[in-house]
C-alpha cells in the first residue's frame, strides 16, 4: 500500500504531463471500481446489504472522477460538491449502521491503493516522469485525507442526530405503552403498576382501597349501527365524562375496547365505591351526540373492596362483580361477594375440557394471510389456533387461549401448532406457494430452553426452509426475563428464522431494550391502525412506529387492516407488509390454494383503490 505526503503544486513544465495522468485516469475510472470492489472481495469482510455496495461503487467512480478532473487542470474547490455527497453518504451508513466505519474508512484506502496502480500504470505507458506521478499520488491521498475527515464529522453529526430521533421516539412509545391512544388514559399496564402502590398503601395506613369495573352494554351494536369512527367518539366522550366524577387521586385506566377500570383508595365512609358507581352511571346516562344522532347508554360496574394480595385478585373480583351485573339485567353495579366464585368454576371445567382437547384431536389451525403492501402480494400465512369442543362448539380464543397460558398446557399445545404449521407450510411451498409461516409463542414457551429444540425440530421434520418460519413473540413476554429471552432468541436466530415482536406498542419495553434482541420485523398492535381514519393523532402514531422499523432497519408489519382507507395510508407511510379483514379472514388450510388463486383479481381492485392518495 502507498502512502505519500502531500507536496507543492507541480511545476510548469510538469503540468502538462499531470493533465495526461488525470485524463488516462479519467478514462480507467471503471477500472478503478472494478479493482476496488474484486479487492474489497478478497478481503473477505462483506459490506453489507446490496444498497450498501451499490452507494460505495457509485461514491468510487464519483470520487475518482473528481480526482481525475483536478489532475486534468480543475481547481480541487470544484469537487467539493461531489465531496459533500460522499461524504454524507459515508457518514450516514456507518451511524445508521448500514456499515461500520471500519469498513468504510477501509473501503476508502482500497480506492486510494486501486486509484495509486492505475496511475502508476498510466505513468508507464506514457512514459511520464517519476516526479510527476508522485505529485499525482500526493493529490489522490489529499483527497483521501480530506474525505477521510470530513466522513468522520460527518459520522459523528449523523449519529447525533440519530441517537436524538431515538431518544425522541423512545419517549413518545414510552408514552404510548402505558396510555390507551384513542382516549389518552392510563392502559392496563400503567394501571396495575399504579393500583400495586394504592394497595401496598392500603395495607401499611390501612385505608380502604377499591377496584370499580366498567363495561359499556351492548356497545357492539354501537359500532355496528353507527359505525367504528362513531364508537370512537363515543368513547372519548365518555372518558371526559367519567374523569369528571372522579377524585384528582383516583386512577382511571381504558383496559379494553369498552372496558374501563377505577381503582380508589382512602374512602372514608364505608358507602364510598356505591355512591361513586352512582355517580358514573348517571353520568354515562346523559345523551351521547354523534352528529344530528342521540345515543343513549348504559354500563355495568362490578366493585370489589378490601385486603387483597394483590391488584391483579382485586380486579378479577371486580370483573366478576361486573359480569354479574350484566346478567342482573345491565346498568347496574354490583359488589362482589365469595359465592360469586361460581365463575371460578366456570374457568376450572374449561380447564378440564382443554387438557383433553389435544388427545381428542379437538384443536385446528386456521390460517390469516399477509401482504407486502408495496406490491400487494401475499407473503406469508400466520397460523391461528382453533378449539372446536363436541359440546360446546368452536370456542373463541379470547375464551380458551388465556385458560392455555395460566397453565403449562400452553407449552405442549404449542409445540404441536409449531409442528402442525410447519408441516403445512412445507407442504404449500412444494405446491409452488413461495409463503413463510408464522406461529406465535407464549410467555410460557419462551421461558424455557426447549424451544430450541422443538423449532429445530420441527423444521427437520417437515422439511420447511428455517428463513420461511417466522416466531411471533409479544412485546410483554419478551421483557419477562431479558437476559435469557436475549440469549434463547439468539440461538433460535442462528437456525435461520425469523424473529417478529407481536402487538408491537402496547408492551412496555425501550428501545435499548429491543436492540439487544434479534428482531427481524414489528407487527404493529391493530389499536393503532383502528386510530389512522379515527384522528389527525392516530396518523402521527403510525408514522412514528414506522420510522422507528426504518431507523432499526427491521420490517413493520400492520395486523388489524380492515378499510380501505386504512390500507391507503399505511402505503403512503411506507408500512412493509400488512394483514387484516380487508384482505381476508383466518382459512382453512383447505382453502388458502384457492384464495391465493383469486387474489390476482381482488388484488386489482384494492390496490387501484389505495393508489390515488398514494400518489398525491
Amino acid at each position: 500500500m502507498v502512502t505519500t505526503q502531500p507536496t507543492t503544486l507541480p511545476t510548469a513544465p510538469s503540468q502538462a504531463d499531470v493533465r495526461r495522468l488525470g485524463e488516462a485516469l479519467h478514462e480507467r475510472s471503471d477500472e478503478v471500481r472494478a479493482q476496488t470492489v474484486a479487492r474489497a472481495a478478497d478481503s473477505g469482510a462483506p459490506l453489507g446489504p446490496p444498497f450498501v455496495r451499490e452507494s460505495f461503487e457509485r461514491i468510487c467512480v464519483l470520487a475518482t472522477t473528481t480526482v481525475a478532473d483536478w489532475l486534468s487542470g480543475g481547481r480541487p474547490e470544484d469537487g467539493l460538491d461531489a465531496g459533500h455527497e460522499a461524504w454524507q453518504i459515508f457518514g450516514q451508513l456507518a451511524a445508521q449502521r448500514a456499515a461500520s466505519l471500519h469498513e468504510v474508512t477501509r473501503r476508502c484506502l482500497y480506492w486510494r491503493d486501486c486509484v495509486n496502480d492505475v496511475l502508476r500504470d498510466s505513468a508507464s505507458q506514457l512514459g511520464v516522469p517519476k516526479e510527476v506521478l508522485a505529485q499525482a499520488r500526493a493529490m489522490v491521498q489529499v483527497t483521501l485525507d480530506v474525505t477521510l475527515v470530513k466522513m468522520c464529522e460527518e459520522f459523528e453529526s449523523e449519529r447525533q442526530r440519530t441517537d436524538e430521533e431515538l431518544a425522541r421516539r423512545q419517549e413518545e412509545l414510552a408514552f404510548m405503552a402505558t396510555h390507551d391512544p384513542l382516549t389518552g388514559l392510563p392502559n392496563r399496564t400503567l394501571i396495575l403498576d399504579r393500583g400495586e402502590q394504592m394497595v401496598v398503601r392500603s395495607r401499611r395506613h390501612r385505608n380502604p382501597v377499591a377496584a370499580l369495573s366498567i363495561d359499556v352494554d351492548d356497545f357492539k351494536g354501537i359500532n355496528d349501527s353507527l359505525g367504528r369512527a362513531a364508537g370512537d367518539e363515543i368513547l372519548r366522550t365518555l372518558t371526559r365524562r367519567l374523569d369528571g366524577v372522579l377524585r384528582g387521586s383516583d386512577g382511571l385506566a381504558r383496559v379494553g375496547g369498552d372496558e374501563f377500570v377505577v381503582i380508589a383508595d382512602d374512602l372514608a365512609l364505608s358507602a364510598g365505591p356505591e355512591l361513586v358507581a352512582e355517580r358514573l352511571l348517571e353520568a354515562i346516562k346523559e345523551p351521547f351526540h354523534v352528529g344530528d344522532t342521540a345515543v343513549r347508554v348504559t354500563a355495568s360496574i362490578g366493585i370489589a373492596t378490601g385486603a387483597r394480595a394483590r391488584v391483579e385478585d382485586l380486579l378479577r373480583d371486580a370483573d366478576i362483580a361486573m359480569y354479574r351485573a350484566k346478567w342482573d339485567g345491565k346498568d347496574r353495579y354490583v359488589i362482589f361477594e365469595s359465592g360469586m366464585q361460581d365463575v371460578e368454576q366456570t374457568q376450572r371445567e374449561l380447564e378440564s375440557d382443554l387438557r383433553h382437547a389435544l388427545a381428542n384431536d379437538e384443536f385446528f389451525l386456521a390460517y390469516q394471510p399477509t401482504f407486502d403492501l408495496h406490491e400487494m402480494n401475499p407473503k406469508g400465512m400466520e397460523a391461528l389456533l382453533r378449539w372446536r369442543h363436541a359440546e360446546r362448539g368452536v370456542v373463541q380464543p379470547g375464551d380458551f387461549i388465556p385458560v392455555l397460558e395460566q397453565t403449562d398446557m400452553i407449552r405442549e399445545v404449542g409445540r404441536w401448532v409449531l409442528e402442525q404449521a410447519c408441516a403445512q407450510g412445507a407442504c404449500w411451498r412444494e405446491q409452488g406457494h413461495e409463503l413463510g409461516i408464522a406461529v406465535n409463542v407464549s410467555a410460557r414457551q419462551l421461558d424455557r430452553d426447549d424451544l430450541l429444540g422443538e423449532v429445530r425440530d420441527a423444521l427437520s421434520v417437515s422439511g420447511l426452509e428455517p428463513g420461511a418460519l417466522t416466531l411471533e413473540i409479544t412485546e410483554t413476554a419478551l421483557m419477562r426475563n431479558v437476559e435469557e429471552t436475549a440469549r434463547r432468541l439468539g440461538a433460535i436466530k442462528q437456525l435461520g428464522v425469523h424473529i417478529a415482536i407481536d402487538d408491537f406498542g402496547t408492551g412496555y419495553s425501550s428501545l435499548a431494550h429491543l436492540q439487544r434482541f434479534p428482531v427481524d420485523s414489528l407487527k404493529i398492535d391493530r389499536s393503532f391502525i383502528a386510530q389512522l381514519t379515527a384522528n389527525p393523532e392516530g396518523e402521527t402514531l403510525m408514522r412514528t412506529l414506522v420510522q422507528l422499523g426504518k431507523a432499526l432497519s427491521i420490517e413493520t408489519l400492520a395486523e388489524g387492516i380492515e378499510q380501505q382507507r386504512e390500507l391507503t395510508l399505511l402505503r403512503e407511510q411506507d408500512c412493509d407488509s400488512g394483514q387484516g379483514f380487508l384482505f381476508a379472514r383466518p382459512l382453512d388450510a383447505d382453502d388458502v390454494d384457492g384464495f391465493l388463486r383469486e387474489w390476482s383479481a381482488a388484488r386489482v381492485a384494492i390496490t387501484t383503490a389505495s393508489e390515488p392518495a398514494r400518489q398525491t
